[in-house]
């Protein structure tokens, strides 16, 4: 497995990680036995980071790891960790919540549900509007010194929110949504977290699913949220099409699926980028470990861009209320 270090002092984990979120609903029906296989495969071949969020299926998803990690020795993985977000019990959201107390309750419960005695990564899900980032950081910088957290992330946030966390406490990687179709990230994020050296952990590289190259128009299923995306929604959705098959040409000439392409596309941007990719079978983890057998040079890197030139998506990668709540759209 080739290796990367998250940001200019943090961990070495393996070049590409396992998104878990998919495990626990979020796409629809998830087979448990099957994501457990998915997890158990992806440490044997390599990968060490996991990545979840405590409100990933309210709790569903550590649990899930945390039955994985009974049999999987706890030095081979880096957990990395999202809280805040809150749901209710119909699984709506209602919110985030960075306040130093919640920080260190939902701590506590992440502990527990995963059983383990710390996590390696500790980050909030989105900027709390009430809550100034250093408070946030600062408590996560306690539970950094008590032990129970190793580093702290960020997840989501812009230039002016990345300086004021650094200034707190070092800060190893920003995670954030980076594909050929959700480009934002070079309007200046990029730039900062590498003058600053913190990582960027990538999700969302197939753009949900658009990416991979087998998505339908009619393939949302019930329960998946993306049926409600504006990527997802008639009109966007053909013009998002359209882009993919102008990748397939290119990766039909390359002898590769478009999913490979587009992660050997955001692997080639940087070695300070590690994807993590959702995969939830052990077939999707087997495409997304061949991308890193993928050498793109400059004229297949041109010849992408010419086939998907930066803000050619159609549609926003969220709903107008979730996109308000991105402290990084705001540059």
């Amino acid at each position: 497995m080739k290796l990367r270090r998250l940001g200019a002092a943090g961990p070495m984990v393996s070049a590409v990680g396992l998104g878990c979120m998919g495990m626990s609903g979020m796409y629809g029906p998830a087979d448990r036995a099957e994501s457990l296989a998915t997890i158990h495969a992806a440490v044997e071949a390599g990968v060490t980071l996991l990545d979840t969020g405590d409100f990933y299926g309210m709790g569903h998803n550590e649990m899930l790891i945390g039955e994985a990690l009974r049999t999987i020795p706890r030095e081979r993985v880096l957990l990395s960790v999202k809280f805040g977000a809150m749901r209710d019990a119909g699984g709506g959201w209602v919110g985030f919540d960075a306040r130093p107390e919640a920080v260190r309750n939902s701590l506590a419960y992440t502990l527990q549900r995963l059983g383990v005695d710390y996590v390696d990564i500790y980050r909030p899900a989105r900027l709390d509007p009430r809550v100034p980032i250093e408070e946030t950081v600062g408590a996560i910088a306690d539970m950094v010194r008590r032990g129970w957290v190793r580093h702290v992330g960020l997840s989501e946030v812009g230039s002016q929110t990345l300086r004021r966390a650094a200034s707190v406490h070092p800060v190893v990687d920003l995670q954030i949504e980076y594909s050929l179709l959700s480009r934002g990230i070079e309007d200046g994020v990029l730039a900062t977290c590498r003058e600053l050296g913190i990582g960027i952990t990538a999700y969302g590289v197939l753009s949900r699913g658009l990416l991979g190259g087998n998505w339908r128009a009619d393939a949302a299923a019930t329960g998946d949220w993306r049926a409600h995306g504006p990527r997802f929604q008639a009109g966007n959705l053909e013009a998002n099409l359209a882009l993919v098959e102008a990748l397939r040409g290119i990766a039909a000439s390359r002898g590769l699926s478009v999913a490979r392409l587009a992660i050997a596309w955001v692997l080639a941007r940087g070695e300070d980028i590690v994807p993590v990719l959702g995969a939830r079978r052990r077939g999707q983890l087997a495409e997304t470990l061949a991308a890193l057998d993928v050498a793109l040079d400059a004229a297949d890197m041109a010849a992408i861009e010419r086939a998907v030139p930066k803000g050619a998506a159609a549609g926003e990668r969220y709903a107008a209320a979730q996109m308000a709540s991105l402290d990084s759209e705001r540059g």
